[in-house]
């Protein structure tokens, strides 16, 4: 074999691996679950979308108090029946206020595999500077395989902003846990939902991102909304 024939087929195998590992399509990625929310009795049945993850998901906004009505997914859940009337829909959340990813992980079986989700959010970011980018990224693998053996469609989440932390700094260490929850995104080809770089966008435009928080680490109503718009993203 010819050394070009060699370059091209090396090219030939990196352009496969390029394509494969990419983010989920939004256009197709929920297709079938979108199909099934427009469906009328009795050919409908009921539909799950689990959260899981920490205080964000939960509702937390300046602790203790808890805003559960207006964190990202309630105003999810008002926006898709809304949107799909006819579906029998539940969105619930498995999170915890405090937990990080290892502590999701160990009771991801008994507490959301046993929901039976279709769809499922993962959102542990903020806390998993605690254990660090290797620890945590073990974590979200283990999750994000055993859904996948089960079937379900899965949007990872990177975090929304600290503002401890210089959302303009690439070096930081939400901006690491951020990019790490990109590379697997699309190296496991699931959803998307790439909430720090929504709020840095913001940053970048001049905003104050204290007009979206309630807390440095919560978000509030106008924090949880930029994040339910882009969830919705995948559903409409």
């Amino acid at each position: 074999m010819t050394l070009n024939r060699l370059f091209f087929l090396a090219g030939c195998l990196l352009m496969g691996g390029m394509l494969q590992a990419q983010v989920a399509d939004k256009q197709t990625y929920l297709s079938e679950f979108k199909k099934e929310m427009t469906l009328k009795w009795p050919e409908n049945r009921t539909l799950n979308i689990v959260v899981h993850g920490h205080s964000v998901p939960t509702g937390y906004a300046r602790t203790p108090i808890v805003n559960t009505l207006q964190a990202y997914p309630h105003l999810v859940f008002h926006a898709l029946k809304t949107q799909y009337p006819y579906a029998v829909l539940n969105v619930i959340t498995t999170s915890i206020g405090g937990e990080q990813a290892e502590h999701g992980e160990t009771r991801f079986k008994d507490e959301v595999l046993t929901h039976r989700p279709d769809v499922l959010f993962i959102d542990y970011a903020l806390n998993d500077r605690n254990i660090g980018l290797e620890r945590s990224e073990k974590a979200w693998r283990k999750m994000i395989e055993s859904a996948l053996a089960q079937k379900l469609k899965v949007i990872l989440f990177t975090p929304t902003p600290d503002l401890k932390e210089n959302i303009l700094d690439d070096k930081t260490p939400l901006a690491g846990h951020a990019e790490m929850i990109r590379k697997l995104a699309a190296e496991y080809h699931v959803g998307l939902v790439d909430s720090y770089k929504l709020f840095k966008e913001k940053a970048e435009n001049g905003e104050d991102l204290h007009k979206y928080m309630s807390q440095n680490n919560h978000p509030n109503s106008a924090g949880h909304s930029c994040v339910a718009a882009e969830i919705l993203t995948w559903f409409f």
